[in-house]
């Protein structure tokens, strides 16, 4: 970038194939400038410069993150434009620029102007020429000028990122620290859990006594047979694992990608309408299914003989088992990912899932005699499949509600969420009761005691919900699922929760622990982070903590999944401790970049207890569930800042 003359401002874009861009402007007058963007199009090709002449094809369009920037009236193009009859969408007549362009564009900033402005440009351009192919001949392409603004308001001040005084290796005081293989055990669990559900689906259950048998039947011997059957679970629990493995290349080069991945609220939405899509598959409506080449060529390739046959057959089982276990993986890799951001969990989840998936193969090869023991095959299991379903359904509102907190949309209000879940609790009971049935299914003419039961504890769930609603109730028991409880109809919403002292920006914080002489919380947080809720409802909403918090401590909660865009002034290109270019264009972009570049980690919660001299004062500690080792650990934060 280029610091032009007095009331100018310059940059380059970064040059597309055919396309090169030189950005200039004025300052007219307070808060309105005027941008010239200079455009060199390459010798044979065309710019589209209108709306709407041909279907699918737009114009040249300028855009800001910042959406407070008003355009004012539309862009003026000067240079050689000219309706041409476009060869390949039918003859139809079109405005087009050649050559050398100048596209000038005022517009107004609703506060001071920055001192750097980002710029994005998207247009579609052509080839005529008969030697370019076709697939080559039409382009879409985006560009963004990143400029600097003469007069502009600096903020180099509010857009620090790395702060050189916390040094991670030397602390005030060494308590604290983290504990991963809790969380990671949480989620091994997770991914046990889901493996064995999976076991009682249709599409599973019955091939446990098929297969088994199989081995011990064609194996030659019973030590043989149970080899045979180890290896095959062995090779069940390796596929799953591999289903992680690409997300370890997803993550190089950038430290916050799963995490934004996970937070992306299209993602978000795109798991809601799948959770759906799956619910609607376990009622019988459809089946889904892998295509039936897969598991074809993969069950041609199975043979008990060897190693290599034994591989294929696991693959076999997993392909044709697809649509019970998919809905259940798909969870599993939704919830993986909302975790921390880190592949390894992922990994965790899936070693879960196939040791709980193939572990009964080996066992009941051992013992066949257990195999006597299992239930028949029957309706049960087109029960448990619907149940699933239901289940289905209420994760599905979990994802929803992700999108709407990261906009703000306000649509999953706290109320309205459980209002939904009580919904699907209440078809449950009827479901389980008799009163509706899906006629995919074939009708049960007795209701059994096991679904009398279930429906019995469905209901206490759903007092337990519509209670916890009131305003002397909580529902603690499924904190971090549901949002914040000021995140309310009825409640006002907040940014200090639980009545602490606390702000959302790192700068003001700073100031107010130095007005105070108090030392700051740094609360790395995120609205879709599920132990972030637990730790605010079960841990600082504990009197000897919150006291603790609200009395001796200033608050500074950073949202690192906040998807609103920055004011134009705080927005910036940012180079990262290793060398990497990074726009921070919204407050999570500069939040996750805080977090990674001072501290090292990408995990929410993360807390940290910082001076207001900006000296680290203990060890970071991340998802603490006992109440008394995270007030212990404030305390130490206390007293190392009394220490000279």
């Amino acid at each position: 970038m280029i610091l032009c003359f007095l009331f100018h401002f310059s940059s380059n874009a970064q040059d597309s194939n055919y396309v090169k861009w030189n950005c200039t402007g004025k300052k007219l007058s307070e808060n309105l400038y005027e941008l010239h963007l200079k455009a060199t199009i390459d010798k044979g090709w065309h710019l589209y410069v209108k709306d709407e002449q041909i279907d699918g094809v737009s114009g040249f369009k300028i855009s800001f993150t910042d959406s407070t920037i008003q355009k004012q009236g539309d862009p003026q193009f000067i240079g050689n434009i000219k309706t041409i009859s476009d060869k390949i969408f039918d003859n139809k007549p079109a405005d087009v620029v050649e050559g050398t362009v100048e596209v000038i564009q005022k517009i107004k900033f609703s506060s001071a102007p920055p001192a750097a402005l980002v710029t994005k440009l998207s247009y579609n351009i052509e080839n005529t020429e008969s030697s370019i192919a076709e697939e080559q001949k039409f382009n879409p392409e985006e560009q963004t000028v990143t400029t600097l603004l003469e007069g502009g308001v600096d903020m180099s001040t509010s857009n620090r990122i790395l702060i050189p005084t916390i040094n991670l290796n030397n602390p005030v005081s060494p308590c604290g620290g983290l504990a991963p293989m809790g969380s990671l055990l949480q989620i091994f669990l997770l991914g046990f859990v889901g493996g064995l559900l999976s076991l009682f689906t249709p599409c599973v259950f019955p091939m446990i006594p098929l297969t088994v048998s199989l081995f011990t039947k064609r194996s030659g011997s019973r030590s043989r047979g149970i080899g045979n059957a180890s290896l095959y679970g062995f090779f069940i629990f390796l596929i799953y694992v591999l289903l992680s493995v690409p997300f370890y290349f997803l993550k190089q080069g950038n430290a916050e990608i799963l995490n934004n991945i996970s937070t992306n609220p299209w993602l978000n939405i795109f798991f809601f309408a799948v959770f759906v899509f799956f619910a609607f598959s376990f009622f019988g409506y459809y089946e889904i299914t892998l295509p039936d080449r897969f598991a074809t060529k993969a069950d041609s390739k199975a043979n008990i003989e060897n190693i290599g046959g034994l591989f294929f057959m696991a693959l076999t089982l997993a392909i044709v088992s697809f649509s019970c276990t998919g809905p259940l993986l798909g969870g599993l890799l939704a919830n993986s990912l909302n975790q921390n951001g880190k592949p390894i969990e992922l990994t965790v989840a899936m070693a879960g899932f196939g040791i709980a998936f193939g572990l009964p193969f080996a066992l009941f090869a051992m013992f066949p005699n257990w195999l006597t023991r299992l239930p028949k095959s029957g309706s049960w299991l087109h029960s448990f499949k619907v149940i699933l379903g239901f289940l289905e359904l209420v994760f599905a509102i979990k994802f929803l509600s992700n999108a709407d907190l990261v906009e703000h949309w306000g649509i999953l209000k706290r109320e309205v969420y459980v209002g939904l879940w009580i919904l699907i609790g209440i078809f449950l009971i009827l479901y389980l009761l008799g009163k509706i049935e899906f006629s995919h299914y074939p009708k049960e003419k007795k209701i059994g005691k096991g679904k009398i039961a279930l429906a019995g504890i469905t209901g206490v769930m759903i007092i337990y919900l519509i209670l916890g609603l009131t305003p002397w109730g909580n529902l603690k028991l499924i904190s971090g699922f549901l949002p914040q409880r000021d995140y309310s109809i009825f409640y006002k919403q907040s940014d200090c929760l639980l009545g602490l002292n606390c702000t959302r920006d790192y700068e003001q914080g700073l100031k107010m622990a130095k007005a105070e002489h108090k030392p700051i919380l740094l609360d790395f947080t995120g609205y879709a982070c599920t132990n972030c809720r637990r730790m605010e409802e079960n841990v600082w909403s504990e009197p000897k903590v919150n006291d603790i918090m609200r009395d001796k401590y200033i608050v500074i909660s950073l949202y690192v999944d906040d998807k609103k865009p920055l004011p134009s002034a705080n927005q910036f290109l940012y180079t990262t401790s290793d060398g990497t270019k990074k726009n921070i264009v919204t407050i999570g972009d500069k939040w996750a970049t805080f977090e990674t570049e001072n501290f090292k980690n990408n995990a929410q919660p993360f807390y940290v207890i910082i001076s207001s001299d900006e000296k680290l004062l203990t060890k970071p500690v991340g998802y603490t569930s006992n109440p008394d080792e995270y007030k212990n650990w404030l305390e130490c934060g206390l007293n190392a800042a009394d220490k000279p």
